[in-house]
């Protein structure tokens, strides 16, 4: 049977993940014609299993990657703007000790070692304060507050951390739901006219002249695609397409870096988060997570094997919790672990020494030399998804005469029309409309879904007017929204990435929402 044929688009995506939503949002608003085809659900791999952070990166600097750390910090509050509802500002308390150390082949740790060869690795407290200055500084704030100084004997940060940390500096960066912003990036781009295909694999591409034709197989089966341009965005798998379904050698490589994180129950009563440095030179977060839990993360460890279910391993949860444990007064253990995730990040091969030195700049190679353009995406960071989108669109330019300019910039995804300020009045204008609703329902909502909460409660009076609970407050009404507007297509994709209601359900209520999914697709 010979596939069905399409007419040809402007643009075709390979990869559901937050590069290639943003490149497939971008495009559709500049006018081209765009089709994205992701192997799984989207968010399904990297871009669910991230630290959740847009950051500058504050470590980035010891490295002296001062463009990347430059343009993430720039984009935190472009961000922020665009998603108040799946991004909000977060302050990070960093507790200074004599025992900080450098990683031995950071840039920054060599110079110390031949300028102030005295202090043996050890990290001053001015250099840190002079590193919080420049991240201050460096891409301009008009939202997030500065860097100030914690005496954590008196602030309400320190009950929780070992005595011996007396002071800390306190500074700014932001959180975002990760798998919300693929989902999101991806609903803006089908309003846009994008054709977005979940769980639809590409198996072949080829030039046929000025095009490319493309074989997909998804749930109506094989379908041929002809497209005027190619974008591979397929993260851990841009070299695996590029050598099995364009045939193509790859004009740069990838590094597999496996990130690993825990979830325990909450360990510290206020919504701070803590950036804690480890005795080997790494760093680690704790933040507060889904309002009863906090997540702990993340590793750096070389993934020699294929990109597909990473796993966090014993040795990374103990890693994990040891490092943890030098810092909270009490002890971490892996009794204390509910869930653990991992990801595999697809990081440009710059020939670093270790996982944790390789870059996360990115890389945009373009073949346009004969026939239809291919670009392909390498390595990157989520806080510069949005950049990244408009760099690739550059680089497509020449091959689309007119097209539009740049135009994502603080213009705001679906449920984010409000003010960043305004969160608080949401949450409660919501829980009034809807008095059925706890206050942890009602942020939970606003925190997912934005302005579009009142179009998923829609006239209910009482929270039976919602249809079937699921448990945790997960109602038909909202269930029945996640597959008419987001692809859902699963319990996992309704519990682990458009929500991480998963945490809260038990196995039988799952298996009941899972019932209730097939029966209604």
């Amino acid at each position: 049977m010979t596939p069905e044929m399409e007419q040809p688009v402007d643009l075709f995506v390979i990869g559901g993940g937050v590069n290639g939503t943003g490149i497939a949002r971008d495009a559709a608003g500049r006018g081209l014609s765009v089709t994205l085809a992701e192997m799984g659900d989207l968010a399904q791999a990297t871009s669910s299993a991230s630290t959740k952070l847009f950051h500058g990166g504050l470590r980035y600097l010891e490295y002296f990657e001062i463009r990347l750390v430059h343009e993430a910090l720039k984009e935190r509050e472009v961000l922020l703007v665009a998603m108040p509802h799946i991004s909000w500002p977060m302050r990070f308390v960093l507790p200074v000790h004599p025992s900080m150390r450098f990683e031995s082949d950071t840039p920054t740790s060599r110079l110390l070692g031949i300028f102030m060869p005295w202090m043996k690795g050890r990290r001053p407290a001015w250099l840190i304060r002079l590193g919080l200055f420049i991240y201050d500084n460096l891409g301009g704030r008009r939202i997030l507050p500065g860097t100030r100084k914690l005496d954590l004997a008196r602030d309400p940060a320190g009950r929780a951390l070992d005595p011996k940390f007396r002071r800390a500096y306190e500074y700014s960066d932001c959180w975002v739901q990760d798998s919300r912003l693929v989902v999101l990036n991806a609903r803006d781009a089908a309003a846009r006219g994008a054709h977005v295909l979940p769980r639809t694999r590409v198996t072949q591409a080829q030039r046929e002249g000025d095009l490319w034709r493309i074989t997909t197989e998804g749930p109506e089966g094989a379908r041929d695609h002809l497209a005027r341009a190619l974008v591979n965005a397929a993260g851990p798998w841009v070299d695996i397409v590029l050598r099995e379904a364009v045939g193509a050698r790859s004009p740069a490589h990838i590094r597999l870096v496996r990130g690993s994180h825990i979830v325990t129950r909450r360990l510290f009563d206020h919504d701070r988060c803590y950036f804690f440095q480890g005795t080997d030179g790494r760093i680690c977060f704790a933040i507060p997570y889904e309002q009863e839990f906090t997540l702990i993360g993340t590793t750096d460890q070389d993934n020699p094997g294929p990109p597909d279910h990473p796993s966090c391993s014993e040795a990374e949860e103990d890693y994990l919790c040891a490092f943890a444990s030098r810092y909270f007064a009490r002890e971490v253990t892996r009794a204390d672990v509910v869930w653990s995730y991992s990801g595999v990040r697809p990081l440009y091969d710059d020939g670093a020494s270790s996982a944790t030195a390789a870059t996360r700049d990115y890389v945009l190679a373009l073949d346009g030399g004969e026939g239809a353009p291919l670009l392909s995406v390498f390595g990157g960071k989520i806080t510069t998804y949005r950049r990244l989108a408009e760099h690739a669109m550059g680089k497509l330019a020449p091959f689309f005469p007119g097209l539009k300019p740049d135009w994502t910039a603080r213009v705001t995804l679906p449920g984010g029309d409000f003010a960043p300020d305004q969160v608080g009045a949401m949450i409660a204008r919501l829980g009034a409309d809807y008095p059925f609703l706890n206050p942890a329902e009602a942020q939970r909502l606003i925190r997912h879904y934005g302005t579009e909460c009142w179009d998923i409660l829609g006239t209910a009076k009482t929270r039976a007017d919602l249809g079937t609970d699921f448990g945790a407050g997960l109602s038909a009404a909202e269930v029945d929204w996640l597959i008419a507007k987001e692809w859902a297509m699963s319990a996992e994709d309704v519990l682990w990435r458009r929500t991480k209601l998963g945490l809260r359900l038990s196995g039988e209520e799952a298996a009941r929402l899972e019932t209730y999914i097939a029966e209604k697709i």
